[in-house]
């Protein structure tokens, strides 16, 4: 689910859906909060064989985790921005939420490689309602459509906890600055959404809970 929407799923699957037929895993050397590690990827998740370009932006834009609480990766795929997370914040516990099972199995995987203990993998509705964000980092799956689109956003924004933030990246000419102003008018007052950051055709948008929410 995680999504840089300029590129398409693998051939004969859809990153936003768990598929049905066997996929190829490989390994991947990557690096991620200063760290080198191996992580196994596969087709049948969204990029599938390296960590997209919209993912390296937000990781490189968005300001250090906070050190305790639940932070919320929002369409995890198999985990950069999860790994990521749960590396520079490791007293916090790290959701890394997905509706695709294998990109669930394949993040379970890449923590335990990684030696993080701190990540809790889970379908949306598996999530208990009454958990409250500290962060939310999410690469959105702009592809979904504006209306799963919008309404997955005024979902899981509102779990913020007060004063928090979360960091969204989505590529500028497939909506960001629309979006942006969308998220500003559908959010209630005292929620404030700002430009964090651009870099390589994306903006990393800054969506922040009021002092009481």
């Amino acid at each position: 689910m995680t999504s840089e929407s300029s590129e398409a799923p693998a051939e004969g699957a859809h990153y936003f859906r768990t598929p049905k037929e066997t996929t190829h895993r490989r390994d991947v050397e990557i690096m991620l909060a200063g760290r080198e590690l191996t992580v196994t990827t596969a087709g049948g998740v969204f990029s599938g064989d390296r960590i997209d370009l919209g993912t390296r932006v937000l990781l490189r834009e968005v300001p250090p985790p906070p050190p305790e609480g639940e932070i919320l990766d929002l369409g995890c795929g198999w985990g950069p921005i999860t790994l990521s997370a749960a590396l520079l914040a490791p007293r916090a516990c790290v959701w890394a939420v997905d509706v695709n099972e294998l990109a669930l199995e394949l993040t379970v995987l890449n923590a335990r490689r990684a030696k993080v203990a701190n990540v809790r993998t889970a379908t949306p509705d598996q999530v208990p309602d009454d958990v409250r964000f500290a962060a939310i980092w999410s690469n959105p799956p702009i592809r979904i459509g504006k209306t799963e689109l919008h309404a997955m956003l005024l979902h899981w924004l509102p779990r913020l906890l007060p004063e928090a933030s979360a960091h969204l990246v989505v590529q500028r000419n497939l909506g960001a600055d629309s979006l942006q102003g969308w998220l500003q008018t559908q959010l209630p007052s005292g929620w404030t959404v700002v430009r964090a950051g651009s870099a390589k055709g994306y903006r990393v948008l800054r969506v922040t809970a009021p002092a009481s929410n």
